[in-house]
């Protein structure tokens, strides 16, 4: 199965390899785990197939692995394509959904956006992120013919970058404002106030503090009131 995965068709599970051909560890278990009869797999399970007999068919590197032999190719290099689907999808994380619609889709670096025809691949991809994500629109053919670079792996659309212009998807929830109660707004303030002592800074304890001219900063001395009756006495 590992070897199919990788060294076969690792599109046909919305893998997309490193141009060297590493695929990392958690992507490669995230996609196995779709697969019925896989799920249970992890990565010690993975670990005893690279001590066994067939860990010659493997390359390991920094957390990633790939096939020694692989009989797909990614030519990026200047093969660009000159048509598109009209209609593309992509699975973005919920938090993203109204940057993106704002700003646009740019990668990681060293990585691409993955875009497919197929709904249903593409929210499949996107589950391994955010288990209720976004499916977003993108006008490919729109996009190509204004200068978007779009490149073919098997199955599945490459791009670096989308302008936020070629995208559509579901409208934003709307934040309904609501006044907050006395008894809210306190603890609002308290959470404020809170969250001021948790960043790298800490609230004084007087008790725990080893310097003496602090420590005892406010404190009322041993033997204090026996010092003030014998005062009152001299001035009687």
């Amino acid at each position: 199965m590992l070897v199919y995965m990788l060294g076969h068709n690792p599109a046909e599970f919305g893998i997309v390899p490193s141009r060297e051909g590493f695929v990392a560890f958690k992507d490669l278990l995230k996609a196995l785990h779709e697969e019925p009869g896989w799920r249970y797999v992890c990565q010690s399970h993975i670990n005893e197939v690279l001590l066994g007999k067939g860990r010659f068919l493997f390359e390991i590197e920094n957390g990633c692995i790939k096939t020694r032999e692989r009989n797909w190719k990614m030519d990026l290099e200047g093969s660009f394509l000159e048509s598109v689907p009209r209609i593309l999808f992509t699975p973005v994380r919920r938090r993203a959904h109204p940057v993106v619609l704002e700003k646009g889709m740019i990668p990681a670096p060293g990585k691409f956006l993955v875009l497919l025809p197929d709904e249903d691949m593409a929210l499949r991809i996107g589950r391994r992120q955010d288990p209720k994500p976004v499916l977003l629109r993108v006008e490919g053919e729109k996009a190509r013919k204004e200068g978007v670079l779009f490149y073919l792996f098997d199955s599945l659309y490459l791009c670096e970058e989308i302008p936020a212009r070629y995208i559509a998807g579901p409208p934003l929830p709307e934040k309904i404002p609501k006044a907050l109660t006395e008894k809210e707004r306190s603890s609002a303030d308290d959470i404020r106030l809170g969250a001021a002592f948790s960043a790298g800074t800490f609230s004084l304890d007087l008790a725990r503090d080893t310097a003496p001219h602090r420590r005892d900063k406010g404190k009322k001395q041993k033997g204090w009131k026996e010092t003030a009756r014998k005062m009152r006495r001299r001035k009687g």
